[in-house]
Protein backbone atom coordinates (compact mmCIF):
# COMPACT_ATOMS: atom_id res chain seq x y z
CA UNK A 1 0.00 0.00 0.00
CA UNK A 2 2.80 2.43 0.84
CA UNK A 3 4.12 2.11 -2.73
CA UNK A 4 0.88 3.45 -4.21
CA UNK A 5 -0.77 5.65 -1.58
CA UNK A 6 -0.14 8.76 -3.72
CA UNK A 7 1.59 9.76 -6.94
CA UNK A 8 4.82 10.65 -5.11
CA UNK A 9 5.18 7.15 -3.66
CA UNK A 10 4.27 5.65 -7.05
CA UNK A 11 6.98 7.65 -8.82
CA UNK A 12 9.51 6.66 -6.15
CA UNK A 13 8.66 3.01 -6.80
CA UNK A 14 8.97 3.48 -10.56
CA UNK A 15 12.33 5.17 -10.14
CA UNK A 16 13.63 2.25 -8.08
CA UNK A 17 12.59 -0.16 -10.84
CA UNK A 18 13.77 1.77 -13.86
CA UNK A 19 17.08 2.82 -12.32
CA UNK A 20 18.04 -0.80 -11.60
CA UNK A 21 20.45 -1.02 -14.52
CA UNK A 22 22.47 1.86 -13.11
CA UNK A 23 22.88 0.32 -9.68
CA UNK A 24 23.55 -3.33 -10.47
CA UNK A 25 26.32 -5.15 -12.30
CA UNK A 26 23.79 -7.11 -14.35
CA UNK A 27 23.74 -4.55 -17.16
CA UNK A 28 27.51 -4.49 -17.31
CA UNK A 29 27.51 -8.27 -17.71
CA UNK A 30 24.80 -8.05 -20.37
CA UNK A 31 22.42 -10.06 -18.17
CA UNK A 32 19.38 -7.81 -18.14
CA UNK A 33 17.51 -7.53 -21.42
CA UNK A 34 14.41 -5.89 -19.94
CA UNK A 35 13.33 -4.65 -16.52
CA UNK A 36 9.73 -4.35 -15.39
CA UNK A 37 7.07 -5.49 -12.95
CA UNK A 38 3.43 -6.58 -12.69
CA UNK A 39 1.00 -3.79 -11.87
CA UNK A 40 -2.69 -4.56 -11.34
CA UNK A 41 -5.22 -2.03 -12.62
CA UNK A 42 -6.67 -1.55 -9.13
CA UNK A 43 -3.30 -0.65 -7.59
CA UNK A 44 -3.35 3.10 -8.19
CA UNK A 45 -2.72 2.83 -11.92
CA UNK A 46 -6.03 4.28 -13.07
CA UNK A 47 -6.44 6.81 -10.26
CA UNK A 48 -3.15 8.50 -11.17
CA UNK A 49 -3.09 7.69 -14.88
CA UNK A 50 -2.19 11.18 -16.11
CA UNK A 51 1.04 11.41 -14.12
CA UNK A 52 1.91 7.77 -14.84
CA UNK A 53 1.39 8.20 -18.60
CA UNK A 54 3.66 11.25 -18.46
CA UNK A 55 6.30 9.22 -16.61
CA UNK A 56 6.03 6.28 -19.04
CA UNK A 57 6.46 8.53 -22.07
CA UNK A 58 9.30 10.49 -20.47
CA UNK A 59 11.25 7.36 -19.47
CA UNK A 60 10.36 5.31 -22.56
CA UNK A 61 8.49 2.66 -20.57
CA UNK A 62 6.55 0.10 -22.63
CA UNK A 63 3.29 -1.31 -21.24
CA UNK A 64 1.87 -4.77 -21.84
CA UNK A 65 -1.81 -5.13 -20.93
CA UNK A 66 -2.67 -8.71 -20.00
CA UNK A 67 -6.42 -9.31 -20.10
CA UNK A 68 -8.70 -12.35 -20.05
CA UNK A 69 -11.36 -12.82 -22.71
CA UNK A 70 -13.49 -15.05 -20.50
CA UNK A 71 -14.38 -12.72 -17.66
CA UNK A 72 -16.43 -15.42 -15.91
CA UNK A 73 -13.30 -17.56 -15.52
CA UNK A 74 -11.51 -14.50 -14.25
CA UNK A 75 -14.25 -14.01 -11.65
CA UNK A 76 -13.91 -17.61 -10.44
CA UNK A 77 -10.15 -17.16 -10.11
CA UNK A 78 -10.53 -13.90 -8.18
CA UNK A 79 -13.12 -15.35 -5.78
CA UNK A 80 -11.08 -18.50 -5.17
CA UNK A 81 -7.91 -16.47 -4.60
CA UNK A 82 -9.75 -14.17 -2.19
CA UNK A 83 -11.06 -17.18 -0.26
CA UNK A 84 -7.61 -18.76 0.01
CA UNK A 85 -6.17 -15.53 1.37
CA UNK A 86 -8.11 -16.29 4.57
CA UNK A 87 -8.54 -20.08 4.41
CA UNK A 88 -4.88 -20.78 3.47
CA UNK A 89 -5.68 -24.20 2.02
CA UNK A 90 -2.04 -25.20 1.34
CA UNK A 91 -0.42 -26.05 4.68
CA UNK A 92 -1.55 -22.79 6.24
CA UNK A 93 -0.03 -20.59 3.52
CA UNK A 94 -1.78 -18.47 0.89
CA UNK A 95 -0.72 -19.05 -2.71
CA UNK A 96 -2.00 -17.26 -5.78
CA UNK A 97 0.07 -19.46 -8.11
CA UNK A 98 1.03 -23.11 -7.75
CA UNK A 99 3.71 -25.35 -9.23
CA UNK A 100 2.22 -28.85 -8.87
CA UNK A 101 -0.96 -30.68 -9.86
CA UNK A 102 -1.54 -31.61 -6.20
CA UNK A 103 -1.52 -27.97 -5.11
CA UNK A 104 -3.79 -27.01 -8.02
CA UNK A 105 -6.26 -29.75 -7.07
CA UNK A 106 -6.33 -28.57 -3.46
CA UNK A 107 -7.07 -24.96 -4.42
CA UNK A 108 -9.66 -25.91 -7.04
CA UNK A 109 -11.59 -27.91 -4.44
CA UNK A 110 -13.13 -24.65 -3.22
CA UNK A 111 -16.25 -23.79 -5.24
CA UNK A 112 -17.27 -20.13 -4.92
CA UNK A 113 -20.86 -18.94 -5.01
CA UNK A 114 -21.26 -16.23 -7.66
CA UNK A 115 -23.77 -13.47 -7.01
CA UNK A 116 -26.10 -14.07 -9.96
CA UNK A 117 -28.13 -10.92 -9.20
CA UNK A 118 -25.20 -8.58 -9.88
CA UNK A 119 -23.32 -10.92 -12.25
CA UNK A 120 -24.03 -9.09 -15.51
CA UNK A 121 -23.30 -5.65 -14.04
CA UNK A 122 -20.11 -7.04 -12.45
CA UNK A 123 -18.93 -8.40 -15.82
CA UNK A 124 -19.74 -5.07 -17.49
CA UNK A 125 -17.73 -3.23 -14.84
CA UNK A 126 -14.65 -5.37 -15.51
CA UNK A 127 -15.06 -4.76 -19.24
CA UNK A 128 -15.32 -1.00 -18.72
CA UNK A 129 -12.23 -0.96 -16.48
CA UNK A 130 -10.16 -2.61 -19.22
CA UNK A 131 -11.48 -0.20 -21.85
CA UNK A 132 -10.78 2.75 -19.56
CA UNK A 133 -7.19 1.58 -19.05
CA UNK A 134 -6.60 1.33 -22.80
CA UNK A 135 -8.12 4.77 -23.31
CA UNK A 136 -5.96 6.31 -20.58
CA UNK A 137 -2.73 4.73 -21.87
CA UNK A 138 -3.48 5.14 -25.56
CA UNK A 139 -0.60 7.62 -25.99
CA UNK A 140 1.99 5.24 -24.49
CA UNK A 141 3.89 2.53 -26.31
CA UNK A 142 1.81 -0.53 -25.44
CA UNK A 143 0.47 -3.88 -26.61
CA UNK A 144 -2.50 -6.02 -25.55
CA UNK A 145 -2.09 -9.71 -24.73
CA UNK A 146 -4.85 -12.14 -23.79
CA UNK A 147 -4.29 -14.88 -21.23
CA UNK A 148 -6.12 -17.43 -23.41
CA UNK A 149 -3.76 -16.73 -26.33
CA UNK A 150 -0.70 -17.30 -24.17
CA UNK A 151 -2.10 -20.66 -23.08
CA UNK A 152 -3.15 -21.91 -26.51
CA UNK A 153 -0.66 -20.18 -28.83
CA UNK A 154 2.97 -20.29 -27.76
CA UNK A 155 4.04 -18.03 -30.65
CA UNK A 156 2.28 -15.19 -28.81
CA UNK A 157 5.31 -14.91 -26.53
CA UNK A 158 7.44 -14.22 -29.60
CA UNK A 159 5.24 -11.20 -30.33
CA UNK A 160 5.89 -9.96 -26.79
CA UNK A 161 9.66 -10.42 -27.19
CA UNK A 162 9.57 -8.59 -30.53
CA UNK A 163 7.60 -5.76 -28.91
CA UNK A 164 10.26 -5.42 -26.19
CA UNK A 165 13.10 -5.68 -28.70
CA UNK A 166 14.47 -8.83 -27.10
CA UNK A 167 16.26 -11.76 -28.72
CA UNK A 168 13.94 -14.70 -29.37
CA UNK A 169 14.13 -17.31 -26.60
CA UNK A 170 12.04 -20.31 -25.59
CA UNK A 171 10.18 -19.10 -22.49
CA UNK A 172 8.64 -21.52 -20.03
CA UNK A 173 6.67 -21.26 -16.80
CA UNK A 174 6.55 -23.54 -13.78
CA UNK A 175 3.03 -22.40 -12.95
CA UNK A 176 0.24 -24.98 -13.09
CA UNK A 177 -3.30 -23.98 -14.08
CA UNK A 178 -5.66 -24.26 -11.09
CA UNK A 179 -9.15 -24.30 -12.66
CA UNK A 180 -8.71 -26.66 -15.60
CA UNK A 181 -11.75 -28.01 -17.41
CA UNK A 182 -15.42 -27.05 -17.44
CA UNK A 183 -16.36 -24.03 -15.36
CA UNK A 184 -19.46 -25.86 -14.15
CA UNK A 185 -17.14 -28.02 -12.01
CA UNK A 186 -15.86 -25.01 -10.09
CA UNK A 187 -18.97 -22.92 -9.30
CA UNK A 188 -21.29 -23.98 -6.49
CA UNK A 189 -24.42 -22.28 -7.85
CA UNK A 190 -23.73 -23.10 -11.50
CA UNK A 191 -27.44 -23.47 -12.39
CA UNK A 192 -28.11 -19.86 -11.28
CA UNK A 193 -25.11 -18.57 -13.24
CA UNK A 194 -26.09 -20.57 -16.33
CA UNK A 195 -29.66 -19.26 -16.19
CA UNK A 196 -28.47 -15.66 -15.72
CA UNK A 197 -26.06 -15.60 -18.67
CA UNK A 198 -27.97 -17.73 -21.16
CA UNK A 199 -29.28 -15.57 -23.98
CA UNK A 200 -27.03 -12.61 -23.07
CA UNK A 201 -23.90 -11.23 -24.69
CA UNK A 202 -21.89 -13.20 -22.11
CA UNK A 203 -23.40 -16.60 -22.91
CA UNK A 204 -20.18 -17.79 -24.59
CA UNK A 205 -18.35 -17.50 -21.27
CA UNK A 206 -20.34 -20.49 -20.00
CA UNK A 207 -18.79 -22.97 -22.42
CA UNK A 208 -15.44 -21.53 -23.51
CA UNK A 209 -12.44 -23.66 -22.52
CA UNK A 210 -8.84 -24.04 -23.65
Amino acid sequence: MERRKNISSIVQTLERVYNLDWFTSASKNECSAAVGFKWMLNQGLLEHHREIVEYFNHRGVSAIFLFRRNLLRRMVSVLANSHDRYAKLLNGTHKSHVHSQEEAKALSSYKPIINSTSLISDLKEVEMTALKALEYFNSTRHMVVYYEDLVTNHTKLRDVQDFLGLPQMELTSRQVKIHKGSLSDFVKNWDDVNKTLNGTEYESFLRADY
